[in-house]
């Protein structure tokens, strides 16, 4: 059982994309939160995609295992809800890409979810690897030091309820940790759930698109990052995001170039399936 204590960084937050509002934002950031915009930003620039990309089966224990290996200090994963409310990894709305299961994820419980086979469909080398439960995960994180991106990913029409219940979660399993995991959704719904939850844990917004309103959004959600398609990153969309108070994080960056670009915009944090060719210790990770 991981340790209980109350030392969790403070919400931030602000209700509107004014000027006014984002000025609230950004004075708020500074005056409670240990995310703000005047101190170091505490996650590492490099995260890596589900653990290691593409080199190990998605979002289990074997792929953080190896996405460490490569040198990565933090990693994204993709979380949702059993039948019976274990919140466990899984990325598809559906079971039968990524394991030897039909239906949904949410339509069983955690007993037959862990006994599928989420390795085979990767390759013969991590055959009977079984799903991870995001608690398995804060246990080799907080273990080894390492941070986390936790992406609410709900079966859909589980939206405030996946929020609720992975945002509750994480408060309890990282309730010690010096640097608490981010909790990004592209769903504001589920976003809402964990804020009204865990107010003090950090909120990112995911977006494929700026549609009507994301800064907005993002900002009544009291979120201290935005997570964009890094197709949507330039200098306009940077500045914006940066003046509201808030960090740039793009997703998913798996050439040189395009990271180098994105690194001299001003981007904050990159996601890539990339371990092995970008990130820690590579020369193209020196900007």
């Amino acid at each position: 059982m991981l340790p209980q204590c109350n030392n969790h960084a403070p919400g931030v937050g602000a209700p509107a994309a004014s000027a006014q509002t984002v000025l609230l934002h950004t004075l708020k950031l500074m005056t409670l939160s240990k995310l703000s915009p005047d101190t170091p930003w505490p996650y590492p620039r490099w995260i890596a995609h589900r653990g290691a990309g593409q080199l190990a089966p998605e979002n289990t224990l074997a792929a953080f295992r190896l996405g460490a290996a490569h040198g990565y200090r933090m990693f994204e994963c993709d979380a949702k809800l059993s039948a019976d409310g274990v919140v466990f990894l899984l990325h598809d709305a559906t079971l039968e890409r990524t394991t030897n299961g039909q239906g949904t994820g949410g339509d069983l419980p955690w007993q037959a979810l862990s006994g599928l086979d989420a390795g085979s469909w990767h390759s013969s080398a991590f055959a009977g690897e079984p799903l991870a439960t995001l608690e398995s995960l804060a246990q080799f994180c907080r273990a080894h030091d390492h941070l986390l991106n936790i992406e609410i990913k709900p079966t859909p029409g589980t939206e405030a309820a996946t929020g609720q219940a992975v945002a509750s979660l994480a408060a309890r399993l990282w309730a010690c940790a010096e640097v608490p995991p981010l909790l990004t959704s592209f769903q504001p719904e589920a976003l809402a759930a964990a804020q009204q939850t865990a107010p003090e844990l950090p909120r990112g917004l995911l977006v494929d698109t700026l549609w009507d309103g994301w800064l907005e959004k993002a900002l009544a959600l009291d979120c201290v990052a935005v997570t964009a398609q890094y197709k949507l990153c330039d200098a306009e969309y940077v500045r914006r995001v940066h003046g509201a108070g808030m960090k740039c994080l793009c997703y998913t960056v798996n050439d040189e170039d395009t990271a180098q670009n994105l690194l001299a915009l001003g981007i904050d944090g990159i996601i890539t399936d990339r371990v092995d060719a970008l990130g820690p210790g590579r020369p193209e990770s020196s900007l």
